[in-house]
């Protein structure tokens, strides 16, 4: 099995990194449209076939295998089916864009509170969906944040461009942010994101080489990461989980595979030029 190349000369500089010194080097991975293929319904996700075992031979020869998802903990582990992997040491889940945390030692998820305006928006948007009169737009309660999905909609891509504005509005009310994604508007405390997850991998680790691996919009500022870390020091790889509706992720990117078969793909690739 081949492993890629990366298109560019710092993505290259980070995987040759990695191959070099693995124990010094963290991968991390979303979730929805990397380890698992994106679903109308949120809550019917599962993992790629063989991506969970992929990962736990992974996670045995690289110094450390985190999951950053915008979906809490809770869903991951209930969704992943993630056996032997969750009980290998330095496997993370880091939750909710980072605001929960999971690891193999504590078997615990340590949350930070959960902000006064996620409930206030909350509530307030059912009226607001039916006000809009989209149907098939539905409502995923993340504890620490609150997302509105469009995927299922009459008119997926009307009623995204529609909420958009209303949705802001109920954001800019009770302090938080709208974060789109494919086919999904998050309302979110402002300044929390993938990225911050990202660097505190790197932090606990003290890693040489990180890579990343996503998929849609939230996934940029993990990208930004891996670039602010390179002005640091650290190695670093950006892989895109392809996707033609996130054209500007596919653009950051140091290598493109082609969606959740592509990054089982890699790491098998990977898997065998370490072992």
């Amino acid at each position: 099995m081949v492993l890629r190349t990366p298109e560019s000369e710092a993505g290259a500089a980070g995987l040759t990194a990695i191959l070099e010194q693995p124990q010094e080097a963290s991968l991390a991975f979303d979730f929805d449209g990397v380890l698992s293929p994106i679903v109308a319904d949120p809550g019917s996700s599962r993992p790629y076939p063989g991506v969970v075992a992929a990962l736990g031979r992974l996670a045995e020869l690289v110094g450390s295998v985190s999951i950053i998802t915008g979906r809490p903990v809770a869903d991951v582990l209930r969704l992943g089916d993630l056996g032997e992997l969750a009980a290998l040491e330095h496997f993370s889940i880091y939750g909710v864009y980072g605001m929960q945390r999971w690891d193999w030692a504590s078997r615990s998820v340590v949350s930070e509170p959960v902000p006064a305006g996620v409930a206030a928006a909350r509530a307030e948007l059912p009226a607001l969906l039916d006000a809009a009169g989209f149907g098939g737009v539905s409502i995923e309660d993340k504890a620490m944040s609150v997302a509105v999905h469009t995927r299922r909609a009459d008119a997926p891509q009307e009623a995204f461009a529609a909420l958009r504005e209303p949705l802001n509005a109920v954001a800019a009310r009770h302090g938080l942010a709208v974060e789109p994604g494919r086919m999904v508007l998050e309302l979110r405390p402002p300044g929390i994101d993938k990225g911050h997850a990202l660097e505190s991998v790197v932090a606990e680790h003290r890693v040489r080489a990180v890579a990343y691996f996503g998929d849609d919009l939230g996934d940029l500022a993990a990208f930004d990461a891996v670039e602010r870390l390179r002005e640091t020091g650290v190695f670093g790889l950006k892989v895109c989980s392809g996707s033609d509706e996130v054209p500007r992720l596919a653009e950051r990117a140091d290598l493109i595979v082609d969606g959740p078969p592509g990054v089982l793909e890699f790491v098998e690739s990977l898997n065998e030029r370490l072992k």
